[in-house]
């Protein structure tokens, strides 16, 4: 039975994660900003532990960690959650950069730093949800994007620096998904939202699964997963 932290499993493709990986017998620890949304997520998904701690204030993830029970081991640390606002670099403001940078850059890497000795003991894999955003920037775009192209640097550092501990890295970048981000954007850019043409967050989740069910002698950097026709 391996040992999974997923953030962002309260919705979308981390939703979809959680619930395949319980569903084959797997040990899931679900990370939660408060401890009303960790009840939510306990009963969403009996059996699972969840973790608390606010990614929006990376600075205290260290302390609330310590706080809590944390696996022996990790299997793998899936980075899903993110947030997601629009705005001309004119537009926008400090505070909306600040939060999107804490939630999509700095806290996976402090939740990284935590869990690097479980996942070195488990010779484990940390996996990145990025975006297509992490390879190109469009107008109204920069902050999301900046955040994302930081991840995937992120990834790459990661990747080179832990490769004698055995721990694998992969950026997935999905196309535009069917999730309640995506009707977020669309408002924002004041469009009509159609779930049907976008990809099915289960179809990212299967991605996921490939990623880290393959097998040690190979690992899989980054993938790209894209809308079909």
């Amino acid at each position: 039975m391996a040992t999974h932290v997923i953030t962002g499993a309260g919705s979308g493709i981390g939703e979809a994660l959680a619930e395949r990986l319980l569903a084959r017998g797997d040990e899931l620890y679900l990370f939660a900003r408060d401890a009303g949304r960790a009840k939510e997520l306990a009963a969403r998904f009996p059996g699972a532990h969840t973790l608390v701690g606010d990614l929006a204030d990376p600075d205290r993830l260290s302390w609330a960690l310590s706080h809590q029970t944390l696996p022996e081991s990790v299997d793998s640390l899936l980075h899903v959650a993110g947030v997601v606002d629009l705005g001309g670099v004119g537009e926008l403001t400090t505070k909306t950069w600040n939060r999107t940078l804490a939630v999509n850059l700095v806290a996976p890497a402090e939740l990284t730093r935590l869990l690097l000795p479980q996942l070195r003991l488990s010779r484990g894999h940390v996996v990145f949800v990025n975006s297509g955003a992490g390879l190109s920037a469009g107008p109204n775009w920069s902050a999301y994007a900046a955040s994302k192209h930081g991840l995937k640097a992120l990834a790459d550092s990661l990747r080179a620096e832990e490769h004698g501990h055995g721990v694998r890295v992969t950026s997935v970048y999905p196309g535009r998904t069917a999730t309640a981000m995506q009707a977020k954007v669309h408002q924002q850019e004041g469009k009509e939202y159609d779930a049907g043409k976008w990809i099915d967050p289960g179809s990212v989740a299967a991605t996921v699964l490939h990623v880290i069910d393959l097998p040690r002698d190979a690992e899989i950097n980054d993938v790209s997963v894209r809308p079909g026709s």
